[in-house]
């Protein structure tokens, strides 16, 4: 038959608080408030870490694109920049030819615009045998070299030393010489030549007594285009209009 086991221990309220004490876990009691905020606070910082990394990682990109295209654009500002110094070269090579040539050619110093300026200047009493170029005359002590031309030579006779004198004097008036270069080289007194054809037994009186000189001047460094108007009164017009030309397209300053 069936029989019953009833135990009654269990039923004692020191056994019960025994059970309480032994089994399940015991619940905190009171405020919860912190323990969710720790448990928040520990799920939000790595959250945010998280987020942090990734707007970082995005603005590492962003910065890279940009480092990127700041290389590529001084790369072309580079390319740049050489072509217009090859161009600048360039140009500074042309004025420096374009200079020269119009230092040269301001220097320019025309035979006919000169001998006719003699001509002008020549005593009634003085005779011009000769007039050649010779190389530059050395500059006096503490003054520049002067026109690369050279100078000139006239030599001649003249009726008296004073006329050879108011010959270099008017000389030294030209725009054409420099005045502090031009000097009497030689001047003597010799007898004066006779006709072609005629001995000197023929001849029954004795000859007349003349100044055999020689002059020497440097070429004026003054530039052609300030001696516009000196070249016009010679004639030289067409050295004239090639200066106005250029004066015009501002190779050569008025």
């Amino acid at each position: 038959m069936y029989s019953l086991d009833i135990n009654f221990l269990k039923d004692r309220p020191n056994f019960q608080k025994k059970s309480i004490k032994q089994g399940g876990v015991k619940l905190p009691v009171g405020n919860l408030t912190p323990i969710y905020l720790g448990v928040a606070i520990g799920i939000c910082l790595p959250a945010a870490a998280g987020g942090a990394w990734w707007l970082l990682e995005g603005k590492n990109v962003e910065l890279e694109q940009k480092i990127a295209q700041l290389d590529q654009e001084n790369k072309r500002l580079d390319t740049e920049i050489g072509n217009i110094n090859k161009i600048k070269e360039q140009t500074n090579k042309v004025k420096g030819e374009t200079q020269a040539l119009v230092t040269v050619f301001d220097q320019i110093r025309p035979w006919s615009a000169m001998l006719q300026d003699l001509r002008d200047r020549i005593p009634a009493k003085v005779q011009i045998e000769n007039v050649k170029q010779i190389p530059p005359l050395p500059p006096a002590p503490g003054q520049p070299p002067g026109n690369p031309a050279g100078g000139i030579e006239i030599s001649g006779m003249a009726r008296s030393f004073n006329d050879v004198n108011d010959f270099l004097l008017s000389l030294q008036q030209s725009r054409f010489l420099k005045s502090s270069e031009s000097k009497i080289i030689t001047a003597e007194l010799i007898d004066a030549p006779l006709p072609e054809g005629t001995a000197k037994e023929e001849v029954k009186i004795p000859p007349i007594q003349v100044v055999k000189y020689t002059i020497q001047s440097s070429l004026s460094d003054v530039p052609a285009s300030e001696l516009i108007r000196e070249l016009e009164q010679k004639g030289t017009v067409g050295l004239v209009a090639r200066i106005r030309s250029m004066q015009q397209t501002g190779v050569i300053s008025k």
